[in-house]
């Protein structure tokens, strides 16, 4: 239980404090911080619940990084549920208090802006959309993955980890807002409007066989062995 609370917890802060950077700094008018404050904003959070709540769940903070834990042999099957529904319950929370906050803020932006999307251009279609996220979570999977091998462990793991997702927002925050994790992704949708719920889907399924991907290959082939 004190794992399952832990990651509600977590993927609240991470959840709020990500989304906050956009909805208050990356389209407010007191600190535009653009989408390099974005990405520090989530890679920093990051860092931060690895670190603190890293020794009692593992900070997975994100129900693609739990099936890819899952899926690698690291995690028994009866956690992963309720990891996962400890994950999504802590960003619904974040959204709900995010939206609370900016009703009426006219320094910030509606929570609908830090929701994931794709195509808001007309440049990203949905299969470009679909394969960076399924690519980028492959990575970041990977990365948590071998960085967090008993025979590669570091204390430096968390700050590995935390940048790597950093790096990953600089990449995709032009093509989908970065999600990477379904539970960041269905919070803030769930206080958006018609097109975000309706493109939710992606940001699930994608970030799921990305991560899905990364656990068998961590388990048959590239670390599992070294």
């Amino acid at each position: 239980m004190k794992a399952y609370v832990a990651e509600c917890f977590g993927t609240f802060c991470l959840v709020f404090l990500g989304c906050a950077s956009v909805i208050a700094g990356g389209y407010g008018n007191l600190l535009p911080l653009g989408g390099l404050g974005i990405a520090i904003s989530f890679g920093v959070a990051m860092v931060a619940m690895a670190y603190a709540i890293g020794p009692v769940s593992g900070a997975h903070l994100n129900p693609a990084v739990t099936a890819g834990v899952f899926l690698s042999g690291r995690m028994p099957a009866k956690d992963v549920v309720p990891y996962m529904v400890a994950q999504i319950t802590g960003a619904v929370i974040a959204a709900a208090a995010l939206w609370s906050l900016a009703r009426g803020a006219s320094a910030v932006a509606p929570v609908s802006r830090a929701a994931n999307g794709w195509d808001a251009a007309g440049l990203y279609p949905m299969p470009t959309a679909f394969a960076f996220e399924a690519l980028g979570t492959f990575i970041f999977v990977i990365v948590i993955l071998g960085v967090t091998a008993k025979k590669h462990r570091t204390p430096l793991a968390g700050v590995v980890i935390g940048l790597t997702l950093t790096a990953i927002h600089l990449c995709l925050i032009p093509v989908t807002g970065t999600s990477v994790n379904p539970a960041r992704s269905i919070g803030p949708a769930l206080f958006s409007g018609a097109r975000e719920m309706n493109q939710l889907w992606l940001f699930i399924v994608a970030p799921l066989a990305g991560a899905s991907l990364a656990g068998l290959v961590a388990r048959t082939a590239l670390l599992e062995r070294t």
